[in-house]
């Protein structure tokens, strides 16, 4: 019996040696990608799989924040905030391609309050401050730079008073006493990092392999059965099991014959808007603010829309997860309190999207205070499940890395392997000879054009967009040359496309507008652009006229019920009739 699944070129490969691996990855979500690249660079044998696409579930979801957890000190939960700073300033260093520093502002409405309430939660109260103060807020400012000081990459806070504030930021309520401002990270493309992730683990092993669109269907005697969305099956012997589903893990643990009660996440909705005078106004900072119910909620630049977010209530079906009328009514309300000045209203929302944070079962009664750092529980095997299972619990996009470190040297112990190599200092992806700085960025592009034959001005926005994964595209031979575009997203080349559809495990149209590239999230996809780019995908996978038309159709429904994105037939004003009934 021989076991498949997909290597980085897209063909069937066989797993190593038939039936037998040493590690079986279900769920390819960060954690899931982490881990899979930690492995393989020791060495172990690992099949990663994943029931959709790799890094679509929660992983697509996020804030795309890099941060260091400034509310996490609130909690005491100081040994999280320390690694969540050391592991923020190793991906500004590992990912600069995808990661970059934000400068935060903290509005601040009062000098003193929240003081005996902070003390109160750090004590163990289940009840969080609804107003945070100015001394409060500098005293965490000064422990979140301590914490933060390992390998230093962004300057310290500063802290400044209402009259400097509303300078610096008019659009601001003339509410405020002061404002803080420190520094944390944000990620451009969080999906892309998944799949790199998953790339150099295959790279650094080629006994390692990954399925996207595979389900687990049976766990019998040790073995475990998969059946591919296209028809295909494989069965897997491992020695040990990570289960890496995310929200799903009860489900996953339920399948493998270990029942268990560990996950009770909470729903995260983020919406993003066409406000070019809030996107001005920001001029590349973000704002982290307290709704009026005590909430975190934010607003920053992303891809040139505001990304507002984000809610956090008690939910637990990520299957149908998608953010509801009355969570953008709460995002509006918040930053029409902050800014009054502004306009904000349902039609200016371009792209919404919602996902379930996988935290650890708890009965806190406000889901804030539920604990975000991560475990590894272990079910140890049993006569009819020779291998045990580790399942990865909470976490968040910051600690991956450090997370995948940890459950790594768990798996070497068990297997009797050591640790060869460290992730600490190994660049992800198109991180790897990233150029640092304007010289070294222009040697880079002079030697990249006289490599590919591209000129140096699109080799600059296929670096910025993909690192220096940008050769190998620019470089890419198809029937369509550099210069042929897609209708509208003009800066997307046809040439681009081909390369993504042939190479980066693409099975769905959506693979490719909603998590290879930014075309759907950023607001710039239009009907256009999605059939040119499935007439691409279609001759580059094979796809016949019907299957084409399927795609189509499977991922304007998506758009328009999962993320009240209305596609247009070009660049077209949306109208607040239209947009009020989606919402």
């Amino acid at each position: 019996m021989t076991s498949t699944a997909k290597s980085q070129d897209g063909s069937e490969q066989p797993t190593g040696v038939p039936g037998n691996v040493d590690v079986v990855i279900l769920g390819a979500g960060i954690n899931g990608a982490g881990l899979f690249r930690d492995l393989s660079a020791q060495g172990v044998s690992c099949c990663i799989v994943d029931k959709a696409d790799f890094g679509s579930g929660t992983s697509a979801a996020p804030s795309r924040l890099i941060h260091g957890g400034l509310k996490y000190l609130e909690t005491g939960e100081f040994g999280l905030v320390a690694q969540s700073t050391l592991e923020r300033n190793l991906l500004l260093k590992n990912a600069p391609h995808y990661v970059s520093p934000l400068p935060t502002v903290i509005p601040i409405f009062s000098w003193g309050k929240g003081m005996w309430a902070a003390l109160r939660t750090l004590l163990g109260s289940t009840s969080a401050p609804r107003s945070r103060g100015a001394i409060l807020i500098k005293i965490g400012l000064m422990i979140y730079d301590f914490y933060g000081s390992r390998h230093r990459v962004m300057p310290r806070h500063r802290l400044v008073g209402r009259r400097q504030a509303l300078r610096d930021m008019p659009a601001l309520t003339g509410s405020i006493v002061a404002t803080g401002t420190y520094y944390d990270a944000r990620i451009t493309h969080p999906e892309r990092l998944v799949l790199e992730l998953i790339a150099d683990g295959l790279e650094a092993n080629p006994n390692s392999s990954a399925a996207n669109y595979t389900s687990l269907v049976s766990s019998s005697n040790g073995v475990l059965a998969f059946r591919r969305q296209n028809g295909g099956e494989f069965s897997l012997r491992p020695r040990l099991v990570v289960n890496a589903a995310g929200p799903w893990i009860d489900d996953v643990n339920a399948a493998l014959g270990a029942p268990s009660r560990m996950i009770g996440g909470t729903k995260g909705s983020h919406i993003l808007l066409k406000h070019d005078a809030l996107v001005q106004s920001l001029a590349g900072r973000m704002l982290y603010f307290e709704a009026d119910d005590g909430r975190i909620c934010l607003v920053y630049d992303y891809l040139g829309k505001a990304l507002v977010g984000s809610t956090d209530l008690a939910a637990d079906n990520p299957d149908t997860v998608r953010c509801e009328p009355a969570e953008i009514d709460y995002l509006l309300e918040s930053v029409r309190t902050l800014l009054p000045g502004m306009r904000f209203e349902r039609d200016q929302i371009v792209y919404a999207y919602s996902g379930i944070r996988p935290l650890p079962a708890s009965d806190a009664a406000i889901p804030g205070l539920i604990s975000r750092d991560h475990s590894a529980p272990v079910a140890e095997p049993e006569p009819s499940r020779p291998f045990p299972i580790i399942s990865l619990i909470g976490g968040k996009w910051t600690t991956f890395r450090g997370f995948a470190e940890e459950v790594a040297d768990t798996v070497l112990d068990r297997l009797g392997r050591i640790r060869k190599v460290t992730t600490r200092s190994t660049p992800i992806g198109g991180g790897k000879g990233f150029p640092a700085g304007a010289a070294a960025r222009s040697s880079w592009l002079a030697k990249a054009a006289s490599a590919s034959g591209t000129d140096e001005a699109r080799l600059d926005l296929l670096l910025s967009r993909y690192g220096t994964k940008a050769l190998p595209i620019a470089r890419h031979q198809s029937a369509s040359s550099n210069d042929d575009r897609l209708p509208d997203s003009s800066d997307y080349s046809v040439s681009e496309i081909d390369y993504i559809a042939r190479s980066e495990f693409v099975e769905h149209l959506a693979d490719i507008v909603m998590r290879r590239t930014t075309l759907a999230i950023s607001g710039s996809l239009t009907t256009s652009d999605l059939r040119q780019i499935a007439m691409i995908a279609g001759r580059a996978l094979g796809w016949n006229q019907q299957r084409i038309g399927e795609e189509i159709d499977r991922v304007i429904t998506q758009l328009n019920d999962t993320h009240l994105m209305e596609l247009q037939p070009a660049h077209l004003p949306r109208t607040t009739g239209d947009r009020a009934k989606r919402a």
